[in-house]
């Protein structure tokens, strides 16, 4: 058996609400996956168990007062995402991944990258000219990317952002909907619409809209422009043709960034189609000015519920498969002899 140790941490009484959570649902989460006892009293955190597990569960709470005292509310998913990383040997990678402030909110909450795969997304989009963000729902692709391209408008590194999406349903047909064409292609680009409300506000929203150095257009309109000094993003790239994104690519003038983001599990595509997400991503791997980023569920960052359905049908999927490609055995069946 191994020996118990006990160790302590310092928690500051005015960080324990936000550190430990509600009913100290966090320290719970933690005791339950490194088989450690915690116990508060008068500002410290009394640590119990095996000499790794506590030294990991010490760690971990230290990170998250760092966190906490930098302002940031503390969520399930901060904690689970720390265990995983301290399972992996990686502690205070959290700690590090806090300090890219990318810009704030109009609420002004900040805006940061919330995992590695998200500090690598960010990272590219700042490199590269055209970065592919691929990965499922929730893991921020479009959020963190209407993020980068506010931060470089405000900083005049471009003059005006363009977002774009194909305009498809998702497995339902709306049918004739009333109004001028801005209301017709409205649902489907509503999602981008509502990011940018949230990161700069209606009301300067709305008078760079009314400028032109706003434009939130279907995919369709890109057709037969050179689209110079601009940020421009394409969501939902998984429901392009492969003409489309190549027609998309080649728009892309001088000064300009180019975030493409998508989720090849949710194409709402006709059964028979190819993806133009697919194609490019095949056939631009090896140019060495493109940045490619493949976020997965470990960087969901929605309600924790959001992950365990991401891999719950990620397993699913992956039992589908074999099952999916029909045998051939060689031979003629009897009905058809």
């Amino acid at each position: 058996m191994a020996n118990i140790m006990e160790l302590h941490a310092d928690v500051p009484a005015s960080l324990e609400g936000n550190v430990f959570g509600q009913f100290d649902e966090h320290l719970k989460i933690i005791e339950r996956t490194l088989n450690v006892t915690m116990i508060s009293r008068d500002g410290a955190l009394k640590i119990l168990g095996a000499e790794q597990s506590a030294s990991q569960a010490k760690k971990l709470i230290e990170e998250l007062v760092t966190l906490a005292k930098r302002g940031n509310t503390i969520t399930r998913q901060n904690v689970n995402y720390a265990l995983s990383l301290a399972m992996e040997q990686q502690s205070q990678v959290l700690t590090e991944i806090d300090k890219d402030f990318i810009c704030n909110t109009i609420q002004g909450r900040p805006i940061k990258p919330k995992t590695l795969g998200q500090k690598e997304y960010v990272d590219q989009i700042r490199k590269k000219m055209i970065v592919f963000g691929v990965g499922p729902a929730g893991t921020g692709k479009t959020y963190l990317a209407m993020a980068m391209a506010v931060t470089a408008f405000r900083n005049e590194e471009v003059s005006r952002i363009i977002l774009t999406r194909p305009a498809i349903e998702a497995g339902e047909k709306l049918g004739f909907l009333p109004g001028d064409l801005q209301s017709k292609v409205d649902p489907y680009l509503r999602p981008l619409y509502d990011a940018l409300y949230q990161i700069m506000g209606a009301d300067s929203f709305a008078k760079n809209m009314e400028r032109g150095l706003i434009e939130v257009a279907p995919l369709a309109y890109m057709r037969g422009r050179t689209l110079d000094n601009a940020f421009i993003i394409l969501d939902e790239a998984q429901n392009t043709t492969p003409a489309q994104m190549k027609m998309f690519l080649t728009r892309i003038g001088f000064g300009s960034k180019v975030i493409i983001t998508g989720d090849a599990s949710q194409k709402d595509l006709p059964r028979d189609a190819v993806s133009g997400l697919d194609v490019a991503l095949k056939v631009l791997k090896k140019i060495e000015d493109i940045g490619f980023c493949q976020l997965t569920s470990k960087d969901v960052v929605r309600h924790p519920l959001v992950q365990q359905i991401v891999q719950a049908y990620d397993a699913y999927e992956k039992k589908q498969k074999p099952a999916a490609a029909p045998r051939r055995t060689g031979r003629r069946s009897k009905e058809n002899t």
